[in-house]
């Protein structure tokens, strides 16, 4: 054990060009075992019941010791993970991560981000409000236009023929089951990078390492330090203010929401959803979107070069940050020109974006 420590946390070479948006990997792992360890707790007072569910929330936030803090922590959490996440996977393009010999370790990356994707959509549906509710309606549908098996698929996850309580107890039990996959995956993703050796900003295999610890260390520590103050602004000074006020109305199947909005971190897939006029090129379109991204390495194995040696490559890395960022935009918006046309617009180019990034 102290070898693996040793080997792994202290000893392990770094390349020695190493700048500030490397921190964000081990910033993720932060994240995780923050949402781990809140959300143990959160589970130990919540009741996954469509009667009880949203009651037992309120319990939380108002008679448990602490229970506003550890739920905040972990909505916020929530949050702050995509965040890391979402800055660590741009880096990973920017730099080439994807490139060979690092193939496995970007595919197994990208497995992690898609397991969190669909964990963060649990974690939002136990809180049984009106947006847990719709959204929970809303995207359990999306699965009844894979052919033949996509209805007999929305009733299993439904437990029956609406989303109700064996729903809710099916989400909860897997929202507590993914996390634990997802950190399991994590120590595969960081075999595979302390095999192969990281990646560095000029994205060429280098034999100029230093040990990580403690030029590293202290490096990533002082990243640590800003993440909490970030955090512990939003956690006691603005703590709804990523979430939606709607969600503190109890869940009413006969009340639709005059405009559903997911999280924040899925609008632009919510975006790219609606924004197709069909159901099944919707979901075709936003899957499309995000298997692109696992396509990289397999693009892109002859070259062997980042985004630093290459000024088209910057533009249209740029480009496709832009349109993200335009399209969560877009992704809280009515569904009303002009935004139902710049969605269209945006959509198109946003696989486009995607696949045109070439290092």
């Amino acid at each position: 054990m102290t070898s693996i420590i040793f080997n792994h946390l202290i000893n392990y070479p770094t390349p020695h060009n190493f700048n500030y948006f490397f921190g964000y990997g081990s910033l993720s792992i932060l994240c995780l075992v923050i949402q781990l360890i809140s959300g143990i707790l959160l589970a130990m007072h919540y009741v996954p019941s469509s009667d009880m569910a949203f009651l037992s929330v309120e319990h939380i936030m108002r008679d448990v010791q602490f229970g506003w803090f550890l739920r905040y922590a972990h909505a916020n959490g929530a949050s702050m993970f995509f965040i890391c996440l979402y800055i660590h996977l741009l880096r990973g393009i920017y730099y080439g991560s994807f490139l060979y010999p690092r193939t496995y370790t970007w595919l197994t990356g990208f497995i992690i981000f898609i397991l969190t994707i669909a964990t963060a959509f649990l974690g939002y549906v136990l809180p049984w409000g009106q947006m847990s509710f719709w959204a929970a309606t809303v995207i359990t549908n999306l699965f009844s236009v894979i052919p033949f098996v996509g209805n007999s698929i929305v009733e299993w996850l439904w437990g029956g023929f609406s989303v109700s309580s064996p729903t809710l107890n099916r989400f909860f039990s897997l929202h507590f089951l993914l996390p634990f996959v997802i950190t399991g995956l994590v120590a595969v993703h960081i075999s595979f990078i302390h095999k192969t050796s990281s990646n560095n900003p000029l994205s060429i295999m280098s034999n100029n390492f230093i040990s990580f610890y403690p030029y590293f260390f202290i490096k990533d520590l002082l990243g640590v330090e800003f993440f909490f103050l970030f955090f512990a602004f939003f956690l006691f000074a603005a703590p709804n203010v990523l979430g939606h006020p709607d969600n503190y109305i109890y869940a009413d199947a006969l009340s639709t929401p005059a405009h559903i909005v997911p999280e924040w971190y899925f609008l632009p897939l919510y975006a790219i959803l609606r924004s197709i006029p069909s159901k099944k090129m919707g979901v075709a379109y936003m899957a499309l979107s995000l298997g692109v991204l696992m396509n990289f390495p397999f693009r892109n194995k002859f070259l062997v070069k980042g985004s630093s040696f290459c000024l088209n490559s910057k533009y249209s890395f740029w480009f496709f940050v832009f349109n993200g960022c335009f399209l969560g935009w877009l992704g809280q918006k009515d569904m009303a020109y002009p935004y139902l046309d710049a969605g269209i617009y945006s959509s198109l180019t946003f696989i486009l974006g995607v696949w045109n990034q070439k290092v």
